[in-house]
């Protein structure tokens, strides 16, 4: 027996071998319950994700269903806005053909007023009755601008004018402006300078000519006293067309409404440009400036406007310099009497028809005039002489076209035969059909310097 245990020796060696057990299995069970509590935790980590996830889930699912609403409203929306550009589109083309309609419908009983009076010019009369004549043509040529800007202004919305860019000498035009718009000036008392270094620019010709005709009209219309310049510089972007006048000046919250239509602003500024306060028998559009604004645009030409009040303004275009050579000017032709000349009219508006031939009459012309085709052909058929030149309208009776005349004609003689198509609608299918068959095109109404001048020219 032990002493110091009490226990026999056997059993103290089976209580040690217990002991060792105990803490053994102590040490096993503390392994197996830190395993437990660590897969505890795992597992507890592994819910939390598998919850994330499908929060996470349902949230993806809310906002793909919020975007898919969103993107079919967007869908609709589009649809609706190319809806309403198709109808948008269509209403303004149909406000071009209404448009040209009735200007065709507006200029032939003004093409034939402008003949009449312009006949009734050429016999003698008292002064009251000149005084008179003159009044009439000048509302007359405020009613065809009026009708052909509203017009061009219709076809530059629409998108239909397509400038034909191509060489062109700037001494050239500003030269025919300045002649065209000096008794104008000289009659205010006005100074009208030109400068111009001898350059090319790339431009569409009748385009330009038109906004600085505007522009100078403009200049020199809202000048009392000094002067309207037209200077021509270059500079690094191209070629740079100052209209510079002295004249009333525009205040500057105005600079920007006077490319309005209709605009007849200038109670502060002393003085607008878009048609406002001018001279008592000048009275303004309001559609210069507006029309110069559209045409700039289609050209690609940067438009600029300073100004102060009571001093003057300046308008400036910039153009491309020109790479090609610029063809020579065609001079002018030089209006004499139309004397034995032979003369045959197509024209199916018998108003106009009468007028056309009582102004060429006055001119010493030999005139003829049918409504068709089949009246040109009875009357050659009968022995009516050959005519020496022809005036066509364009749009006859029935659908017929006065081009189908010359075309008759060219085939009953050879040699080219002078034509000059008459027409008042401003269709650019129409020029092209008249460059075919080698007619000059007139637009109505008719303005009878330019066609006597054209005549005269045609004939030599």
């Amino acid at each position: 027996m032990n002493a110091v245990t009490g226990l026999h020796p056997e059993e103290g060696g089976t209580e040690a071998a217990l002991r060792r057990r105990i803490d053994k299995l102590e040490r096993i069970n503390a392994a197996l319950m830190a395993h437990v509590e660590r897969s505890t935790d795992q597992q507890g980590g592994s819910y939390s994700l598998f919850q994330t996830a499908i929060t996470l889930e349902g949230r993806v699912r809310s906002r793909t269903e919020e975007l898919t609403g969103l993107m079919h409203r967007l869908e609709r929306s589009n649809a609706a806005l190319v809806s309403a550009k198709e109808e948008a589109e269509t209403a303004n083309r149909s406000k071009t053909r209404f448009l040209a309609a009735a200007s065709h419908d507006l200029l032939q009983p003004l093409n034939a007023a402008r003949l009449s009076l312009s006949a009734l010019a050429d016999l003698p009369l008292c002064p009251d009755a000149a005084l008179v004549a003159g009044q009439v043509e000048r509302g007359l040529q405020t009613i065809e601008d009026l009708i052909k800007t509203l017009l061009d202004i219709s076809k530059l919305d629409a998108g239909i004018v397509r400038p034909q860019v191509q060489a062109l000498r700037l001494p050239d035009l500003l030269a025919g402006l300045a002649a065209s718009f000096k008794p104008f000036a000289e009659r205010k008392g006005l100074r009208l300078v030109v400068r111009c270094p001898d350059l090319a620019v790339a431009s569409d010709p009748v385009l330009l000519q038109r906004i600085l005709q505007n522009l100078v009209s403009n200049a020199v219309r809202y000048t009392a006293s000094g002067g309207v310049m037209i200077l021509v510089r270059p500079r690094r972007a191209g070629v740079r067309i100052d209209v510079v006048d002295t004249g009333c000046g525009i205040a500057a919250e105005e600079r920007e409404l006077v490319f309005d239509e209709f605009y007849r602003g200038g109670s502060r500024g002393g003085g607008s440009r878009g048609g406002g306060r001018a001279e008592a028998d000048e009275p303004g559009l309001g559609l210069g400036l507006s029309i110069v604004r559209r045409m700039a645009v289609a050209l690609g030409h940067p438009l600029a406007l300073a100004s102060r009040p009571g001093h003057g303004t300046r308008v400036s275009l910039t153009l491309p310099v020109s790479t090609a050579p610029a063809e020579e000017a065609r001079p002018a032709p030089v209006a004499t009497r139309l004397s034995g000349a032979r003369v045959l009219i197509v024209e199916n508006d018998a108003s106009t028809a009468e007028a056309l031939q009582r102004l060429l009459r006055n001119w010493d012309a030999e005139v003829s005039a049918h409504r068709d085709l089949a009246g040109v052909r009875a009357a050659l058929d009968g022995g009516a002489p050959f005519p020496d030149i022809l005036i066509l309208d364009y749009h006859l009776d029935d659908g017929a076209c006065g081009l189908d005349v010359a075309r008759y004609l060219a085939g009953r003689r050879p040699g080219p035969l002078p034509a000059i198509l008459t027409t008042a609608d401003y269709g650019p299918e129409i020029e092209a059909e008249a460059a075919a068959v080698g007619a000059e095109l007139v637009r109505k109404p008719i303005k009878p310097a330019q066609l006597r001048s054209l005549l005269t020219y045609m004939l030599a």
